[in-house]
């Protein structure tokens, strides 16, 4: 030992030569050493089959039908008796007790018109896959009411109704006049809810109509048209109706104004309202009452979205909002083209050119706007382009 150094003196261990290395584990072996090894839950916490077997039925209802819906439908899938709750009355009577959820919009794509199919949830800021189609045929959403949307079949002039959460479906029957023109479609509710039964109606460029009423289950002509509208009625076809108090709203072009029918009396009114200068590709919108229109305003190369309310006193629209102006930057010098579908003051805008194809929602009451993410299908790495949307409030005790 040298000097200045104490301490004890450990002897070396004799050399061993390492083990073999370990054997790789399977990922479900993995899976159930963490879940009983390092995880291991007292027994005194785990809850026996017996107490669930004895879980209250309407308390368990009570509780899936507050879900969220895209939590709901992938509840679905834990067993088969959650999964025929939709079967069920008294689940159906508490979902109806509970306020639904916000306004959704079903949309489909250019590359896939018969199954490039989705939902998309504001709220969430999240597409769903697949949504539902009721024909195999090109039929196009034109209408919405109480969770149920109306497609029709543009080749066979064919109506379809149908909730695309439940899948509940039907087929309207032909109704007494042929339309081979184009058509523009509104819907509305008997009522606050789809209990009540629905109402579609259809009306073409030389003023003929018809209404649908789901309680019958046939086409009538309630009313006539009066004589101080204008034939033809020359439609703004890619605005969809809008309705305020079981009125349906159409806009027309020449004159300039807004078409109305109310759907319980059956009388036909025609409202003359200038549009705003420098406007194209304009759509009426709803909220609370409110009749509101969306158009783009263009002057020279600069292009902006704007948002304008109807005075009732005066029949004159009165500009409320425009789109940032850091977003319509985008547009200058750009052939744009905007498409709105909306629903209780929730809209979506699609504008498009050659070089872009944009999607933006806007809040009417709180004058927010939010750009949509991008659409990506399931096990796809595309951006899909979206054709057309349709507003719906998603609902699971609609039936068609």
């Amino acid at each position: 030992m040298a000097a200045g150094k104490s301490g004890s003196c450990k002897m070396l261990e004799p050399f061993e030569p390492p083990g073999p290395p370990p054997s790789k584990k399977s990922r479900k072996g993995r899976n159930l050493e963490k879940l009983h090894g390092s995880t291991a839950i007292p027994e005194a916490e785990v809850m026996e089959q017996d107490i669930w077997k004895e879980f209250p039925e309407d308390l368990l209802e009570a509780v899936i039908a507050r879900l969220p819906i895209a939590s709901f439908f992938r509840f679905r899938s834990v067993c088969r008796k959650w999964n025929s709750l939709l079967e069920s009355q008294s689940f159906s009577q508490r979902c109806a007790e509970i306020p639904q959820g916000n306004t959704w919009f079903y949309a489909f794509t250019h590359d896939n018109v018969n199954s490039g199919t989705m939902y998309y949830d504001p709220s969430m800021r999240k597409w769903h896959h697949p949504a539902y189609r009721p024909t195999k045929m090109i039929a196009l959403p034109v209408a919405s009411a109480g969770g149920l949307v109306c497609f029709l079949d543009i080749g066979h002039r064919k109506f379809y109704v149908c909730n695309p959460l439940t899948r509940s479906f039907k087929e309207l029957p032909t109704g007494s006049v042929k339309v081979w023109s184009r058509i523009a479609v509104g819907m509305t509710l008997n009522g606050n809810s789809t209990t009540g039964g629905y109402k579609v109606m259809w009306v073409g460029r030389d003023g003929e109509y018809e209404v649908y009423d789901s309680v019958k289950n046939s086409w009538s002509r309630p009313g006539s048209m009066p004589s101080n509208i204008k034939v033809p009625l020359s439609l703004n076809f890619l605005s969809q109706a809008v309705s305020v108090d079981n009125t349906l709203c159409f806009m027309r072009s020449d004159p300039e104004g807004i078409v109305s029918y109310n759907m319980d009396t059956g009388v036909c009114k025609q409202f003359i309202i200038p549009a705003p200068l420098h406007l194209s590709d304009h759509s009426l919108a709803e909220c609370k009452g409110r009749i509101m229109l969306v158009g783009l305003l263009t002057k020279n190369a600069a292009t902006c979205v704007c948002i304008w309310e109807l005075q009732k006193m005066t029949l004159l629209w009165k500009e409320v909002d425009r789109m940032p102006n850091v977003w319509c930057l985008e547009f200058y010098g750009k052939h744009v083209r905007m498409t709105c579908s909306g629903n209780e003051g929730l809209l979506m805008l699609q504008m498009r050119s050659r070089q872009m194809n944009r999607l933006v929602t806007y809040n009417v009451m709180s004058r927010e706007w939010l750009k949509v993410p991008g659409c990506v299908v399931p096990r796809g790495r595309k951006q899909q382009r979206v054709a057309c949307c349709i507003a719906f409030n998603p609902c699971l005790t609609a039936t068609a």
